[in-house]
């Protein structure tokens, strides 16, 4: 039976130029670790700056104390270093770990950590709808469905199923910092433990590919990138995609600890969700019954108590569930996500929070509406900017020349192909936040006018 290996798997070696990995694993500086090094670079860049707009589920909120993605991804980030630590104990007490780079829990809470804070930054204006917008737009429109013959079969999937995790993986390695050179120059550990679903869109749907099965993790144009890392991390080959680094499962459960949690009590922050139904549901996931209260201002102040309590427990069951299972999360044989696992105890719970999330708060009036407003902002813009830039030069109009303008250099180049230059326009309405993509709709519809 194939197995992945720790020492391996913590591999600090970094992509550099080209989309190439380094030659050689730089030594290992305890004084300011790898891993720390990646984390500070994500938290400098632009690309993450711009989640401070950009929708968790309340799209353009205007409650103060509602989460952005930008929020979500911080607290998320939080979560998964003391779940990453705590794991990391218990390897390093095992000796699973390199000796010879002296590595300490922390570093394995930072690669966690790390990946948990960019887990999120593919993802376009208007949350998961943003998504939909993407792939109906290319579905549908006129102009884009006048591109699929210029496109190769599985450059059509990479926009048919247009995926935030695919674009995070190309902001990662590809755009941010150094375009074309790596990107952030990350390591491989991070990098690894970024991709939720490493696989390409090609595999969607294919039984032998498990991670295919709902979402992909890079596009054609970063598949040999993603080989390279997956080769030096010891992955193996699972069908047409490869076998999951394991420390993505405790991305993967600090994520959905926190928006499950956490939406829940912006729920009830908002009105959607009562005392009654977060007390009930937060008690059961910490395990013991707690008092209720009577006043608002005592309710209020008991909600945040119990979603830490609740947190935290959730995080002791995340790293016992991995523990437990490690032999099945090295064989890549395990194919659930920790919370879904029977041994989890508070798995229930969570479930039942997830229940009632979706008709309360993500189907509520107030997200459903601008939602749909971000189908037409986002297809709006496609539309003009598509059209405008894979037109022939000789045949663009002035209106094309004048959009053109407004799009930035790094996002278009007249002599790529055609796929190339569609994945500038959609790196470039994909990147934009909530409140831009809005303002610059409708200004280019002639609706609003700076200044005006």
């Amino acid at each position: 039976m194939q197995t992945m290996e720790w020492p391996r798997l913590l591999s600090h070696r970094r992509l550099g130029r080209q989309g190439r990995l380094d030659k050689e694993k730089p030594p290992f500086d305890h004084s300011r670790p790898p891993f720390q090094q990646d984390f500070d670079r994500i938290v400098f860049s632009t690309a993450f700056r711009r989640l401070q707009d950009k929708t968790q589920v309340f799209p353009l909120a205007e409650h103060d104390s509602i989460h952005t993605r930008l929020t979500h991804s911080l607290e998320t980030s939080c979560v998964g270093r003391s779940l990453g630590t705590a794991v990391g104990q218990a390897l390093i007490e095992r000796g699973l770990t390199p000796a010879q780079d002296g590595l300490h829990p922390s570093d394995i809470g930072a690669i966690v950590a790390t990946a948990c804070l960019a887990h999120d930054i593919g993802n376009p204006p208007f949350g998961h709808s943003g998504e939909d917008a993407i792939r109906q737009w290319f579905a549908t429109s006129d102009i884009a469905c006048a591109l699929h013959e210029r496109l190769s079969a599985a450059e059509r999937k990479d926009i048919e199923l247009y995926e935030g995790n695919a674009q995070g993986f190309r902001i990662l390695s590809n755009l941010q910092m150094a375009k074309g050179n790596g990107g952030f120059r990350l390591t491989c550990a991070i990098l690894g433990a970024f991709a939720k679903y490493p696989s390409p869109a090609t595999a969607h749907g294919d039984p032998a590919t498990p991670w295919a099965r709902k979402k992909f993790g890079y596009f054609q144009s970063e598949a040999d990138i993603f080989d390279q890392v997956a080769g030096e991390l010891g992955l193996f080959r699972q069908g047409q995609g490869w076998s999951r680094h394991p420390l993505v499962f405790l991305v993967e459960a600090a994520d959905d600890i926190c928006y499950r949690i956490i939406d829940f009590e912006d729920g009830y922050r908002l009105g959607y969700i009562t005392y009654e139904e977060i007390h009930a549901l937060f008690d059961r996931i910490f395990g013991e019954p707690s008092e209720a209260k009577s006043s608002p201002e005592e309710q209020h102040n008991h909600v945040e108590i119990l979603r830490a309590k609740a947190i935290g427990a959730a995080v002791q069951q995340a790293r016992d569930a991995f523990l437990r299972h490690e032999d099945e999360i090295l064989s890549g044989t395990l194919l659930q996500p920790l919370l879904k696992l029977p041994d989890f105890p508070s798995g229930p719970a969570l479930e039942e929070v997830q229940r009632l999330s979706i008709p309360k708060i993500y189907g509520s009036d107030q997200v459903i509406r601008i939602e749909a407003a971000g189908f037409e902002v986002l297809g709006g813009l496609l539309d003009l900017f598509a059209a405008a830039q894979l037109r022939s030069a000789e045949k663009r109009t002035s209106r094309d020349q004048t959009l053109l303008r407004l799009l930035p250099a790094q996002f278009r180049d007249d002599t790529l192909p055609a796929y190339r230059q569609l994945l500038g326009i959609l790196d470039f309405v994909s990147g934009m936040t909530d409140s831009y993509a809005v303002s610059l709709y409708k200004m280019v519809k002639g609706i609003s006018l700076p200044g005006r």
